[in-house]
């Protein structure tokens, strides 16, 4: 399995989430392995993961803990490999996700000091400064289990945005279905025919091919400028925003190629489609039949 990501947006959404809340979530792949889309990792994290040995242990307990996942359904409560308290749940299905939400490190609400002791009894291995390391896991913020509760079930339903929205597809997808789905997730972007190939892992050739199936004859280049041109129309019917942001906005930079590239797609120039669209809606009533 070779699930897709749009790390853009999880990394943003992710980073949100942090600010909000305090916690740090991340998403890891369907083996458990870390996607390196949150970097925002707590002290003592930070710390143990810095030590050859520690990030190893660390990266054995996240695959250890895919492995024995066994709720019925949301978010399943651990003690990591040193008794810090992590959660995780499958995207999308618990047969065969194709990745998993985890959110974690923190403390539960029980004594402090002896959360400390039962992590200082695993840290046979550790050779720094354990001073340090002890103030670093005092920085670990602690959750009432009602807190707790209410945080996973926020992220139960960011789970449902996040495949509503498409921004991990299975690789089981046609390919068909993963160019359309990258296009509309990135047309806002540089796009090259090699950037493309790579990211969707189909090769140059096909890709071309599939361009044209999915447009009815048009080039790749062709399509992404259609692409381009939908979302600047919806800018220009929706907000004020002046035609040279609109075009950095759908990723063309150069405001005289937007134009050109527009006219060629609808026959008529940005502000003409705008002012067009604008004089339209005013002469139209909302009750043509003269209802109230």
């Amino acid at each position: 399995m070779n699930p897709l990501f749009d790390e853009k947006r999880l990394r943003s959404l992710i980073a949100n989430l942090y600010v909000l809340t305090g916690v740090p979530a991340n998403i890891l792949d369907a083996q458990g392995r870390d996607n390196y889309l949150f970097g925002g990792h707590p002290p003592f994290c930070r710390l143990i993961n810095d030590n050859p040995e520690g990030h190893r242990r660390c990266v054995e307990c996240d695959m250890w803990k895919v492995r024995t996942y066994s709720a019925s359904g949301g978010f399943q409560f651990y003690r990591c490999h040193l008794g810090i308290c992590e959660a995780l749940m499958p995207l999308y299905n618990r047969e065969k996700p194709l990745a998993w939400l985890v959110f974690g490190c923190f403390l539960d609400d029980s004594t402090l000091g002896d959360q400390w002791e039962n992590t200082r009894a695993m840290l046979d291995w550790w050779s720094g400064d354990l001073e340090e390391l002890h103030l670093a896991f005092l920085q670990f913020r602690q959750y009432s289990s009602q807190e707790l509760q209410a945080y996973s079930e926020t992220l139960e339903a960011l789970s449902a945005y996040i495949r509503l929205e498409n921004l991990i597809l299975d690789a089981e997808q046609s390919d068909l279905q993963k160019l359309s789905l990258y296009l509309d997730q990135h047309y806002m972007e540089k796009l090259s025919l090699a950037g493309i190939s790579k990211a969707l892992h189909i090769g140059r050739t096909k890709l071309c091919a599939l361009a044209k199936e999915l447009s009815g004859g048009q080039t790749l280049s062709q399509l992404i400028a259609q692409r381009r041109i939908i979302a600047a129309k919806r800018l220009l019917l929706q907000s004020s925003l002046p035609i040279s942001a609109i075009a950095e906005e759908v990723g063309i930079s150069d405001y005289n190629y937007f134009t050109k590239v527009f006219r060629s797609v609808t026959g008529m120039t940005p502000s003409r489609f705008r002012k067009t669209a604008r004089t339209v809606s005013e002469n139209q009533t909302p009750f043509p039949d003269g209802g109230q």
